[in-house]
């Protein structure tokens, strides 16, 4: 029998899981996420190894879902040094890379970049003629003072061989080792946001270096030496730790599209509004066709406006650890901070002091934990009207994510659902599972290998069924590169957008791939 394990690291939580080849859940643990991480994934890993009694040889695949790269933004640690070379000399000098960043991360960053010659107008004519002897010089400069590149092209997805181009010379002359990202593969239209992308993707490849050997390490010495691994993707699919290294930006929003994931096999629902309520948040996002919903709008992230892929989240600060306030007039909130990790030592049904949302759930008789004796003294009023508020922010929250005024199916999963009592508001039917608690590690370990490729085409000059075609080669080479077994590559979806403004019927083609883990 070969199995399946699956680890996802939340901010309060560390879960994992292991399934059988019918992917059937057969052991599943909780623990709490540490200070550090790994020790975190090496305790989950030791719990659910010695819960299921399976042999750690017998761990044929292995997946980690883990905040490492956004955490790594948004607290400004482990980033490396980026310079950035910009396409696009002299049409795009009016707004310079780094514009509108925040001065710590820029600083952070070195900052360096250079405009030189090259790039596409927007009909795919070239927009300057690039400069080889430029760009060495450029490059014979950064030596020694930058850790990776960023390689920005203007209209670079209609071609992207002026990028491929700078990424040969630079590892000419700064070495074959040197991490170049290129904005093609990583941002869709619109130059500084995709710009922004490939720069934090440049700067995370010492992030992603250390977590895959973290996880590999961990693996390695709970005796599971065979096991295929693979980082999980913000789609809802995964890549192997040699593509993850390439797009660590990728792993960036894959927690939440776990939950969603792991909620539509709990529930066997394709389509459905899933709500995932952790420790310190709650988030709400769409399942269509089995897979989250993209955000059709830019991401920010840490302060930066990319626009990169980025399943389309709510989240807002409540969850199970969300501290529960009375204020002297009377009313009650609930959040947007918590006790995270540490509810077990500081709520009061655990015998602490601080008051929770989950004693608050204890004190209905929602939720059997710690000991219930200790919030029998709340006071009634206090604890309805915590109650009352706690719905009300899940209700508006749904309200917001819902595609339509129709009531919608509502799949409740995570360690902090025991916070909800009764059906909500604009929901039709909820599901939950005795599983959901581990909801993100079983999405996890589910997902099959993905690719996406992305291109402008004119269909004035080029055939649309070409077109698409040649799309559709690009995302399953994507999802073969990525770790699936090529003969195994399927699309599960094709995305068509006119652009209005581009002349020769300009159309924005994004096909989505998915294959079978090797």
């Amino acid at each position: 029998m070969k199995y399946r394990l699956g680890i996802d690291v939340g901010g309060t939580n560390t879960d994992a899981v292991i399934l059988d080849e019918q992917q059937t859940v057969v052991a599943s643990i909780k623990t709490h996420t540490t200070a550090d991480i790994e020790s975190g994934i090496d305790h989950a890993i030791a719990g659910v190894l010695a819960e299921s009694g399976i042999a750690p040889a017998d761990i044929h695949w292995a997946m980690l879902g883990t905040t490492q790269a956004t955490n790594a933004i948004v607290e400004r640690k482990e980033l490396a040094r980026v310079g950035v070379i910009r396409l696009g000399y002299p049409a795009t000098v009016a707004i310079p890379p780094y514009t509108e960043w925040p001065d710590d991360i820029v600083q952070i960053l070195s900052g360096q970049y250079a405009l030189v010659h090259g790039g596409y107008e927007y009909d795919g004519q070239t927009l300057t003629i690039m400069d080889d002897d430029e760009l060495r010089e450029v490059l014979t400069g950064w030596q020694g003072k930058v850790d990776a590149l960023a390689v920005v092209g203007v209209f670079s997805a209609l071609n992207k061989d002026q990028e491929e181009h700078v990424a040969a010379i630079a590892q000419e002359t700064l070495g074959a080792d040197i991490p170049v990202s290129l904005s093609a593969t990583i941002g869709s239209i619109g130059l500084i946001p995709r710009e922004n992308a490939t720069i934090l993707n440049a700067a995370l490849y010492k992030v992603i270096q250390r977590v895959t050997r973290g996880f590999s390490e961990a693996l390695r010495q709970r005796g599971v030496n065979d096991a295929t691994v693979y980082l999980c993707q913000n789609d809802g699919t995964v890549m192997s730790l040699d593509f993850a290294a390439q797009y660590p930006i990728l792993t960036i929003g894959s927690g939440p599209t776990n939950s969603i994931r792991g909620a539509a096999y709990l529930a066997q629902k394709k389509n459905a509004l899933v709500l995932d309520i952790g420790g310190t948040t709650s988030d709400i996002g769409v399942l269509v066709n089995n897979f989250p919903r993209e955000s059709s709008k830019g991401v920010e992230v840490g302060g930066v406006q990319t626009n990169f892929r980025m399943p389309d989240i709510l989240s807002i600060g409540l969850g199970g650890g969300s501290i529960v306030r009375q204020h002297a007039d009377g009313s009650v909130t609930v959040g947007p901070d918590s006790v995270g990790y540490r509810i077990t030592e500081q709520a009061r049904c655990f015998g602490g002091d601080v008051l929770t949302a989950t004693d608050i759930a204890v004190r209905l008789g929602n939720a059997a934990l710690g000991d219930p004796s200790l919030v029998t003294d709340l006071d009634d009023d206090l604890v309805q009207k915590a109650a009352a508020e706690i719905r009300r922010m899940l209700e508006e929250a749904i309200d917001k994510m819902k595609p339509s005024a129709e009531d919608v199916d509502l799949i409740l999963v995570g360690g902090g659902m025991i916070i909800v009592h009764g059906q909500l508001t604009g929901t039709a039917h909820t599901y939950t599972d005795s599983h959901g608690g581990v909801a993100n590690a079983i999405g996890a370990t589910i997902a099959q290998v993905g690719g996406q490729y992305e291109k402008l085409y004119q269909y004035a000059n080029v055939d649309r069924a070409k077109a698409i075609a040649d799309a559709t080669a690009l995302a399953e080479r994507q999802a073969a590169t990525a770790g699936a077994i090529p003969e195994s590559t399927q699309v599960v979806d094709v995305e068509e957008i006119p652009l209005a403004y581009a002349p020769g019927d300009t159309t924005r083609v994004k096909v989505r791939a998915v294959g079978q883990l090797k």
